[in-house]
């Protein structure tokens, strides 16, 4: 991008650096976390493409430029023959097949040889030099180029050869990841807890922070373990393969992943990596990834190096648990309870393999205690819960300007009509005056009405019934009911709790645009849910939809846009949502009416029609594709005039060039 970077843009980007910076630091170095490695690969993606939006905000000390980490002061500096680098990461399948293309460019795939891959170690990355076949020198990445000393601690490492098998070379040095597996980690944060001792946070940061210790002897006390990846011959001729150098390694005695395969195809890798991701958990070391390597030697030497990393390999990111985002607004949610429940509302992210757009924030306490702002970049986190949480604010990011959230402030400006009280010793505001029992009755006469679902039978007086009997505690248990159930109230006998049941039953795949209109979304009338599911097509692409998804379908505003959100982002319609489609087998159906008779066409109806009332004209009118309006705006092209119609409406028609036709005219537009 040509001319200079916005100042708020050069802010991010020297924020961004000052705050990955420090995360190496601590984590390369000093062995601790201050977050997740997936939730920094977000702000390291972030920097990297504001760089190449803005060439000449690039500075060579960017992280983005260089190795993450350094040697430490406690031990001798070592400088490497050949720098160990990290590689570039990738996302998706999609990022996957680029890299694919780009390397392609400069050599035929059918030169790789195949492609290698192998899970990507969650450990310390260290070489290990040999001379006369005899381990003599051990030396951890550092930045890349100098590393540190760490010959003594490795020696105490039970499964890394001290001489090697077979036939030895003149000078090996053998690359790989110290780790620690899964159940001896758990093991010793029993011991931690036994002894009442701060427990160690990552298997990758005990292994790490083990290797840097001045005392060998605390290498004992722990099992860690050596894998091999890698090996450099010197004064002998080099294999052909990465994959025969693996297994040469082996014959020698190091201990590997035992997962690499040698695959043909990108399809194959891409199957290979899924299946991976698969099992994960269930493997024995932790791993956030997969390496993938062009197998032939040579092939791999002449791509190259792009940056800092190798332009033969990359590693290939499983689905975070955790990622950073930045807080585009916040949103309260009223739930069936009358509870009101804040919620961060950001553009939608990859988390856990799902894509997610908001995150809860419980309640105002918990936003206090994060102190989080719209503009905030924060850390989000999924771990089974159905709405996705916030961990942590990422403060260093935080933008000029950012006002603290005030709840109350936003409570009178969302529900400008309502009024709310928090009990005392009560961390949760509720509407005032509303039980639960009242707003399920409500939303079920609602969702029962003419206008939305529209199911004969189920007024106010059987809603109260079935509610006070405890039979339907929710929406999705109306479409759960049992005859024999129901026939056992004293307003029910047998006949009319069958035809209640059934007349239920009939609308199991509901109109989708009756459907959004009967959950009863605040802001969302019969129209706009019909726009809605034009625009979207599927319940579940609106369920999808982010906020700018949803303020480019016309006529939905950001405040309909946010009550949109926000009615998705409470758990309690989480769950609805997931019992009315999949317990109760509810599948809203969309028929697409752009090619109907009234297409196109937005219509208002004033004064009494001799013919339907005003709704069942509505429903006429949206059956055939067209728009009920409310009132007479620019954009309406006809006004329906019953009897009794006043002078206002004619003048504002007469204004706007709205042609106003009678009840008969109108009758004739829609016959069929």
């Amino acid at each position: 991008m040509t001319g200079r970077a916005p100042r708020d843009v050069v802010e991010r980007v020297e924020n961004l650096r000052k705050l990955i910076e420090e995360y190496r630091y601590k984590y390369h170095v000093l062995d601790e976390s201050t977050m997740s490695e997936a939730a920094a690969d977000v702000l390291k993606r972030e920097l990297a493409d504001l760089e190449e939006e803005w060439p000449e905000l690039v500075t060579v000390d960017s992280p983005t430029q260089k190795v993450a980490g350094r040697a430490s002061e406690k031990f001798a500096k070592v400088k490497h023959a050949v720098p160990m680098m990290s590689l570039s990461d990738v996302f998706d399948e999609g990022e996957l097949l680029a890299w694919r293309d780009r390397i392609a460019k400069l050599v035929s795939e059918e030169e790789y040889d195949g492609y290698l891959c192998d899970i990507k170690m969650d450990g310390l990355a260290c070489a290990l030099i040999y001379e006369g076949g005899k381990l003599v020198r051990a030396v951890t990445r550092g930045d890349g180029k100098i590393g540190e000393d760490v010959t003594e601690n490795v020696m105490e490492i039970e499964n890394v050869p001290r001489e090697l098998k077979g036939k030895g070379v003149d000078r090996l040095e053998v690359r790989g990841e110290i780790v620690i597996s899964k159940m001896d980690f758990e093991e010793l944060n029993v011991k931690q807890r036994e002894l009442e001792e701060k427990e160690f946070a990552n298997p990758r940061n005990l292994a790490a922070g083990t290797i840097r210790q001045l005392d060998a002897g605390v290498v004992k006390g722990r099992k860690l373990r050596f894998l091999a990846y890698d090996e450099f011959v010197w004064d002998e001729v080099e294999a052909k393969s990465v994959d025969s150098r693996v297994g040469a390694l082996e014959e020698m005695g190091f201990e590997t992943s035992g997962k690499r395969k040698v695959l043909k195809s990108i399809e194959e890798v891409v199957e290979y990596v899924k299946e991976l991701e698969g099992v994960r958990d269930g493997l024995a070391f932790g791993t956030d990834g997969a390496v993938v390597k062009v197998n032939n030697r040579e092939v791999f030497k002449k791509l190259g190096v792009v940056g800092k990393a190798p332009r033969g390999a990359v590693a290939f990111k499983f689905a975070a648990e955790e990622t950073a985002t930045v807080v585009k607004d916040i949103v309260i949610s009223i739930g069936r309870t009358g509870a009101a429940t804040p919620v961060a509302v950001f553009d939608p992210v990859k988390l856990a393999g799902t894509t997610v757009k908001h995150a809860s924030l419980h309640n105002a306490d918990e936003i206090a205690r994060l102190d989080v702002r719209v503009g905030d970049t924060v850390v989000i986190y999924k771990a089974g819960d159905i709405i996705p949480q916030v961990e942590r604010v990422l403060v260093e990011l935080r933008p000029a300007g950012a006002e603290e959230f005030s709840y109350e402030t936003a409570l009178s400006e969302q529900y400008p009509e309502l009024e709310f009280e928090r009990a005392d010793g009560d961390v949760v505001y509720r509407v005032k005056g509303a039980s639960g029992d009242l707003i399920l009755k409500k939303s079920l006469e609602y969702y029962a009405s003419r206008g939305a679902m529209n199911i004969e039978g189920l007024g106010e007086k059987n809603v109260v019934a079935l509610v006070e009997a405890g039979l339907v505690k929710d929406i999705a248990d109306l479409y759960l009911l049992k005859v024999e159930d129901v026939a056992a109230l004293e307003r029910f006998g047998e006949v009319s709790a069958r035809n209640l049941v059934e007349a239920v039953q009939a609308r199991r795949q509901p109109e989708l645009g009756k459907f959004i209109a009967a959950l009863g979304i605040r802001h969302v009338g019969a129209q706009t849910a019909e726009d809605l599911a034009r625009v979207f097509g599927s319940f579940e692409k609106l369920a999808e939809a982010g906020l700018s998804d949803l303020e480019g379908v016309d006529g939905v505003g950001k405040v309909v846009a946010e009550s949109i959100l926000a009615w998705f982002a409470d758990e309690d319609n989480a769950k609805l949502v997931d019992k009315l489609l999949s317990e109760a087998g509810v599948k809203p159906v969309y028929e697409d009416r752009s090619s109907g008779k009234l297409a196109g066409k937005s219509f208002v109806v004033t004064g009494t029609l001799e013919s339907m009332g005003r709704d069942e004209a509505a429903e006429k009118i949206r059956g055939l594709g067209g728009v009920f309006q409310k009132s007479v705006v620019k954009d309406t092209d006809y006004l329906v005039a019953g009897g009794g119609v006043g002078a206002s409406k004619r003048a504002k028609a007469e204004k706007y060039g709205t042609q106003v036709i009678s009840e008969a005219e109108f009758l004739e537009m829609i016959r069929v």
